[in-house]
């Protein structure tokens, strides 16, 4: 069996269970009990240096 072969059933048979479980993660972990500050500062961080125009 080659390299190749190798890496290919690994992605055909958990590759897919890890990227699924990853994007899983990473969507939930914003609606954990301690995230809601880093959400606030995320969400306003985009206003950080804005100085109305002046």
């Amino acid at each position: 069996m080659t390299f190749y072969e190798t890496l290919r059933h690994f992605a055909d048979s958990y590759g897919l269970a890890v990227i699924v479980a990853l994007y899983l993660v990473l969507c939930l972990w914003h609606f954990l009990p301690g995230g809601k500050e880093h959400v606030e500062a995320a969400k306003l961080s985009i206003f950080k240096d804005d100085d109305d125009g002046q």
